[in-house]
């Protein structure tokens, strides 16, 4: 970031889409504290702040009489708890665009904040819109991109917006820097073994990034939904575990894959299965192959636990994106919280441990290891694009020459 803000009206596109509870008050307040640094360093240089970001997706979720809900998406319920975290007072533009928000912005003094309207309001955000970005763009003298959940989508106020501000009036907050800055510790030069932990529901979802980490990585396993259609594809009975049938050949093509490449993918030998997708059903332990026709496999078990800790504690390098089962049931957290132990002791024995995804930050949240690993990702979506293809459209916007 550069040291001219001085006097100048600062336009941030930050992440503020938080949680929050019944009432509407935050109830994770992780996305605005990792915001802070950015908005501190021009608040700083006497800097006055125009803060802009989305909450949720109100133009998909209309009331019962086809009506945004505005009480619920509005950006105002999280004022409360950004005053408490910024130590000032923050000023609000209940529309976006506007002649309120321009007027409300063209008040502002060094040291002030002014937080705008939910943005997807706006259709026109989605739809990167060149007038409505250009109404945004308006609002500052300069622009900075803080918001790496949101650099893979080519949105309004993330991607259209750079083209009305020269390369000298647009930058990549601190936040963003960071979380590039990590990821290419892996992407780069890892030390090695490198161990990719890969989970969540979908080998769909996955298949560019697991390509991309059979070219990086010495280790890769394998857990979650996702791992029943490697299984199945290899000939095992899965019972009714989750499986995508359109791709068994996927599966395979990415196991010879990594054989050609000399990259050890693991599976997992046993699974923690139930006859019921929820936390009453019985439990019972199996081989990943021999899952009875009534049930479903819902966690890695006991042995496979045992093996992807082993490789972990022998790693240097480790990425982790997804869960390895449904760790929201307590029967089937085991597997992804004792993984998550094994990268925190890695961690302190000095190696690097990357955790990303939106289920993976969760988890590692809820197991009380956020501070034993060595960063966090903001960005689920966003790192997953950035590990496929080391380029997201909204940087390379704002790093235009």
């Amino acid at each position: 970031m550069n040291d001219n803000y001085k006097n100048h009206k600062v336009l941030v596109r930050v992440d503020f889409n938080v949680p929050l509870n019944d009432d509407y008050s935050v109830s994770d307040n992780t996305r605005i504290l990792k915001a802070l640094p950015t908005l501190k360093y021009i608040l700083n240089q006497g800097a006055s702040l125009i803060l802009m970001s989305h909450l949720g997706r109100p133009l998909r979720k209309l009331d019962d009489q086809g009506k945004i809900q505005v009480d619920k998406f509005s950006l105002k319920n999280i004022i409360p708890e950004l005053e408490k975290l910024l130590g000032k007072p923050v000023g609000f533009a209940p529309d976006c665009i506007g002649m309120d928000a321009k007027q409300k912005a063209k008040a502002l003094n060094p040291g002030q904040v002014l937080l705008l309207e939910n943005l997807r309001f706006y259709k026109e955000e989605t739809d990167g819109d060149e007038i409505f970005a250009n109404q945004l763009a308006d609002l500052g003298t300069y622009y900075v991109f803080n918001a790496f959940g949101t650099a893979h989508r080519k949105h309004a106020s993330t991607y259209t917006i750079s083209k009305f501000f020269d390369k000298f009036h647009k930058d990549l907050g601190l936040l963003v820097s960071d979380e590039l800055e990590n990821a290419n510790k892996l992407l780069d030069n890892p030390q090695r073994p490198f161990t990719s932990v890969i989970g969540g529901a979908k080998v769909s979802d996955k298949i560019k990034l697991l390509d991309k980490l059979i070219q990086q990585s010495d280790n890769i396993l394998i857990g979650g939904g996702m791992s029943y259609t490697f299984v199945k594809a290899l000939g095992g009975n899965i019972g009714l575990s989750l499986f995508e049938s359109d791709y068994v050949k996927t599966a395979m093509d990415i196991l010879e894959k990594a054989k050609e490449n000399n990259v050890n993918i693991y599976l997992p030998e046993d699974s923690t299965i139930s006859n019921k997708f929820s936390n009453t059903g019985e439990v019972r332990v199996v081989k990943s192959t021999k899952i009875p026709e009534e049930w479903m496999g819902l966690d890695i078990g006991p042995k496979a636990i045992m093996q992807y800790c082993d490789i972990i504690s022998k790693s240097k390098s480790i990425m982790w994106n997804g869960p390895l089962g449904v760790f929201e049931f307590e029967n089937f957290s085991k597997g992804t919280f004792e993984v998550a132990k094994e990268i925190a002791k890695s961690t302190g024995k000095g190696a690097f441990s990357l955790i990303g995804g939106g289920d993976s930050v969760s988890a590692i949240n809820k197991s009380g290891l956020a501070d034993q690993v060595s960063f966090i990702s903001t960005g689920g979506g966003a790192m997953l694009k950035y590990f496929e293809n080391k380029a997201l459209p909204c940087i390379e916007a704002i790093m235009e020459k």
